[in-house]
């Protein structure tokens, strides 16, 4: 029974970081278009920073606590899903990394970047999303 509440926990939180790192992104494509000191801009970094600290830093703490107690518990670690998929879990925590690194960037009004490659980047986490879910329903090998 433990394990289904965990597994119910996880799901949770990865919607939660999901909805996060879909989010941020496009924050920052408008964050872009607000002059550095205007009232927009100094509100897009509230959003941003509330956004990071108080959502998705929370959610990927427990989806990673959760999932790898569920690959423990399972014994998954050496399944070439697992394997697979702890990489593309890998792939998007260093993306929340980079994102914070650009909301960093926001608060100082130092970004350089325009809002096409936010808008492009936005996309990452989808990809990396369909590969983890077909990963984790099908698992392929």
């Amino acid at each position: 029974m433990l394990y289904e509440w965990i597994k119910a926990l996880h799901v949770i939180a990865v919607i939660s970081w999901m909805a996060g790192l879909l989010y941020l992104p496009r924050l920052m494509v408008y964050h872009c278009d607000a002059p550095a000191g205007s009232p927009q801009s100094e509100t897009f970094k509230v959003m941003e920073r509330r956004l990071l600290k108080a959502i998705m830093n929370p959610a990927m703490g427990v989806a990673w606590l959760a999932g790898l107690y569920l690959a423990w518990d399972g014994g998954w670690y050496f399944s070439g899903w697992f394997l697979a998929k702890f990489a593309l879990v890998l792939g998007m925590s260093g993306f929340h990394g980079f994102l914070a690194e650009r909301v960093r960037d926001f608060a100082e009004d130092r970004n350089t970047r325009p809002p096409r490659f936010y808008r492009f980047i936005n996309e990452v986490p989808t990809l990396l999303m369909i590969g983890i879910v077909i990963l984790v329903i099908v698992k392929p090998f």
